[in-house]
């Protein structure tokens, strides 16, 4: 789960394996495999950033080039 703000203030998690995609314009607009978007104050580097930071806490070494043991 990875924390965004939604445009009206309130925090919120979001389950990064479901993001399919990322857009910007000039909001974040986030769809879910469900087909659902939700615009987000985060610009999309911010919301990679978390997504990143997510996995590398799921997979440790990962993304750090490193092989899983």
């Amino acid at each position: 789960m990875i924390p965004v703000t939604r445009l009206d203030g309130q925090a919120v998690f979001v389950n990064a394996d479901l993001i399919m995609f990322l857009e910007s314009s000039p909001e974040t607009i986030l769809t879910l495999e469900n087909g659902k978007k939700m615009m987000v104050k985060e610009s999309v580097p911010q919301v990679v950033d978390e997504i990143v930071k997510f996995k590398s806490r799921c997979y440790p070494g990962l993304y750090e080039g490193k092989q899983p043991s």
